[in-house]
């Protein structure tokens, strides 16, 4: 099949099918007349890949799944290793995004939200208050 044809039955973008190809990947096959001609072993990679990232697995991290995927000796201890590393990176960035939430909010209770030009939300990103020459 073509790459439009794996690109519609692994809901990925040509673009980031020759991407995929591009880093090392997929290794599809090559036609007598130089076209990329993918199997069904292909399109479940890329179905493979897409997952991985989707749960927001680094290319690295994907290519090492894709790697122990392949390896019947593999240990699941190296993919749990794997996943938990995810989550705390997960729970790391949840923490910060709570941080900037509250920061935000506490900000925009300060803020009268009226017709006053003082706002503290305004003073508070540029560190001072914005003076016009």
């Amino acid at each position: 099949m073509n790459i439009g044809e794996a690109a519609k039955l692994s809901g990925l973008p040509p673009k980031t099918i020759r991407y995929y190809e591009e880093i090392g990947l997929l290794k599809p096959a090559r036609a007598s007349n130089g076209y990329r001609d993918y199997h069904d072993r292909d399109v479940y990679v890329l179905r493979f890949l897409q997952r991985s990232r989707s749960l927001g697995f680094s290319i690295e991290d994907t290519r090492r799944l894709l790697s122990l995927y392949a390896d019947k000796n593999r240990h699941s201890q190296d993919v749990k290793q794997l996943a938990r590393r995810r989550v705390e990176e997960i729970d790391r960035k949840i923490a910060e995004l709570q941080t900037l939430k509250s920061a935000l909010w506490s900000l925009t209770e300060r803020c009268h939200g009226d017709l006053d030009p003082d706002c503290p939300i305004l003073e508070e990103i540029g560190n001072e208050p914005i003076v016009s020459n």
